[in-house]
């Protein structure tokens, strides 16, 4: 395992259970030490003499059932991986749901008591169930690896039982190890609707004192490991993204990693809202539009939307990745773009110069790459395989004796990428389950498994306010600096929105609440040499995390901000942090206001998105901007949804300028892209020329000379 982890989760809580070992073949036994099973008259209908049994690859169907209860029972999976090691193994169990009937005299005996809701239909193959009712991962430490004389096998497991966090799925969870079991997993007839009844087993599970705890259950249903849909939707301008012109379709990737994946090409006339480029804001809203169809405790179902342009990004990105908007459900898809087009230099190759749309293999490469996000799979620049990103392979290409771009890309997934797509639990990898950034863990399967807190380099968190009125967001500045006198191979941005920054906040009380981007660029996202004693500069804007309000009552916070990305398999970490107060409301209107702010999730994506689409989002916004002590501290979120347009709505440069005044709260980052406005305006129109004299006074207080430059750019 590579720990690409550019995004990993920040409490150790959500460090997940380690994935299962690549268990050794055993040692040669001598004829003495096979004990041959002779089956009996009838036994399974074999002939009188010894058969060689093992354990068949693919997806099995598992009931586990503990002793001493007639209320829980478990469902789900176990996949049993075959290559040249022998067998890798992992499960995970759902509780199945139980049904109470009243108690009264008239009903028969065998109804006077609650009943289990029927089990999984073996005959459907692979089951999916509820994410509500997910309850434990299955390390499998011990299994046949090859082959037996015998009728039985020792299954030995690690039992991790999954404690979520209150709320929903994007609040993560806490693994518990409950210990190691065993099973005498043994072959018997199947019951009927199995499609491999020479392939089911049974035996009882005992805990480490030899105590019989439950009874287990497997039978074959599938030779795949897990399925899944994806379903592409397209503007009528944008290519469909179907394969990679050589042959590698969505079904051949699935296959690569034992996956069912069934591709459906669904809406090809989505409707541009405004124009060829699409906003975030425009992009969620169209998501939300078509992921209310699926059920994802049914289906396993991965959207992919494609447009012509994106603002934010040049060739894709994933939005919704932590799930922390009123829906709360994370990871369900991205966006691509078909219209971007490649610069016409040498690392480009053969598709120099191309509209990407057009380049059947990158642009079906970054459809994968992006989808392999939403799967839960982070940057990896081991190899030019999927989680690779576009840039970096195009420049590979240079490198002596390396292959064109894009004949340099790799149609499969890193070792360890592919893994961890077979053996990670159920909700690390199904859409809507953890969120992204959830960390890989600490699992001992490769010298890359490891972190680097990177020595040289230091993060200094600076509050632009060090106190903020209850309900206001919290804005931070963030630097990077190589303290070192040589240079070090450091991320170009620390933007949230490059997926690479992310934190966590610790409340008066000791609670901790994280935060991580709601949009990522999940494409571009390149490192490079930092030089000595330079730095890298940003600013954050922090109001809401996976467990809502970052900042929810009085008092002292710290703030720790953690930069993560990959080099060359290593996993680079950097980390800073600051204290910030938030005082009390002063009166009952404030608090009226910042209890709305605090109390609408939305609020966090009409901050980061914008878009008029987010209703309650909106409404919350307002009433700060109607508070005379949040106004200051929402403006510019205000203003920079006025600025942008939305579908039919042109972007209101006039309205903006309103917003923006001597009093108006604003980080650096904030200034600079409002800096971009003026231009948008028009310098000698008299919302630009309002914009231009409180953004130079601003950017001259905070001495960036970067706004100030463009702010004197003529139009």
């Amino acid at each position: 395992m590579d720990a690409q982890n550019n995004a990993s989760a920040m409490q150790s809580n959500q460090v997940f259970p380690p994935l299962p070992d690549v268990l050794e073949m055993p040692s040669p036994q001598s004829s003495a030490d096979i004990q041959a099973h002779f089956p009996g008259p009838g036994e399974l209908g074999l002939p009188q003499f010894p058969v060689l049994k093992s354990v068949r690859p693919g997806c099995y169907l598992l009931n586990y059932s503990p002793s001493g209860s007639n209320l829980v029972t478990f469902d789900g999976t176990m996949r049993v991986e075959k290559h040249a090691a022998g067998r890798t193994a992992s499960g995970d169990l759902y509780q199945r749901p139980v049904i109470f009937l009243p108690l009264k005299s008239a009903l028969p005996a065998d109804l006077q008591r609650p009943l289990f809701f029927p089990g999984p239909n073996p005959a459907s193959g692979i089951p999916i169930l509820s994410r509500g009712r997910y309850r434990y991962y299955l390390k499998v430490t011990q299994i046949l690896e090859n082959f037996t004389f015998g009728n039985s096998f020792t299954l030995g497991l690690e039992m991790w039982r999954f404690v979520k966090n209150a709320g929903a799925w994007n609040t993560g969870g806490t693994w518990v190890n409950e210990g190691a079991v065993t099973a005498l997993m043994t072959w018997q007839a199947a019951p009927a609707g199995y499609p491999a009844p020479n392939h089911y087993l049974a035996g009882d599970v005992k805990n480490a004192a030899n105590v019989v705890i439950g009874r287990l259950t497997m039978g074959w249903v599938s030779d795949y490991l897990r399925k899944a849909t994806i379903e592409v939707d397209r503007v009528s301008q944008s290519e469909a993204v179907i394969n990679n012109g050589a042959g590698v379709d969505w079904a051949a990737v699935g296959k690569s990693v034992d996956w069912d994946i069934t591709a459906i090409q669904s809406d090809a006339n989505v409707v541009e809202p405004s124009g060829i480029s699409w906003s975030n804001g425009e992009a969620h809203a169209a998501m939300l539009a078509k992921r209310d169809s699926s059920n994802l405790d049914v289906e396993w179902r991965y959207h992919v939307l494609v447009m012509r342009r994106l603002d934010e990004t040049e060739r894709g990105i994933m939005y919704d990745n932590a799930g922390t908007d009123s829906n709360n459900v994370p990871r369900e898809g991205c966006a691509i773009s078909s219209h971007w087009v490649m610069p016409n230099t040498a690392e480009w190759g053969t598709v120099a110069g191309q509209r990407f749309g057009t380049a059947a293999a990158p642009y079906f490469r970054t459809a994968v790459h992006e989808i392999g996000h939403a799967m839960g799979l982070y940057h990896n620049t081991v190899d030019n395989g999927y989680l690779c990103t576009t840039d970096v392979i195009a420049s590979r290409s240079l490198n002596p004796g390396s292959m064109q771009f894009p004949a340099n890309i790799q149609w499969s997934y890193n070792a360890d990428d592919a893994k961890r797509l077979r053996h990670m639990p159920d909700i690390y990898t199904r859409p809507g389950g953890l969120p992204f950034g959830t960390a890989y863990g600490a699992t001992p399967i490769s010298p890359t498994d490891m972190e680097l807190e990177m020595e040289g380099l230091s993060m200094f968190v600076t509050p632009v306010s060090c106190a903020v009125p209850i309900g206001a967001p919290v804005r931070v500045n963030i630097t990077m600096q190589n303290q070192t006198s040589a240079p070090i191979a450091a991320p170009t941005s620390l933007s949230m929105k490059s997926g690479v920054v992310r934190g966590k906040v610790i409340d008066p009380c000791g609670t901790i609440r994280t935060f991580s981007p709601i949009v990522i660029c999940v494409e571009d996202k390149p490192l490079e040499p930092l030089a000595a004693q330079d730095t890298i500069d940003h600013s954050l804007t922090l109001l809401r995390g996976g467990q809502g309000a970052l900042f929810p009552m009085p008092g002292a916070y710290r703030i720790i901000v953690e930069a993560r990305w990959d080099n060359h398999g290593l996993e680079c970490v950097c980390t800073g942090e600051n204290t910030v107060m938030v005082t009390s409301a002063v009166d009952q209107a404030h608090a009226q206001a910042a209890l709305k702010v605090l109390s609408t999730p939305d609020t966090l994506l009409a901050l980061a998105i914008g878009g008029d689409h987010l209703s309650e989002g909106m409404a919350a916004v307002d009433a700060a901007i109607a508070n005379p002590v949040l106004r200051p501290h929402f403006a510019y979120i205000e203003a920079k949804r006025m600025a942008t347009r939305f579908r039919h709505r042109k972007a209101d440069f006039a309205a903006a300028a309103k917003l923006i005044d001597g009093s108006t709260i604003m980080s650096p980052a904030e200034v600079k892209r409002a800096a971009s406005w003026v231009k948008d305006a028009g310098p000698s129109t008299a919302p630009g020329k309002q914009l231009a004299k409180e953004l130079t006074s601003k950017a001259k207080d905070m001495n960036i000379e970067e706004a100030l430059k463009a702010l004197a750019e003529p139009a």
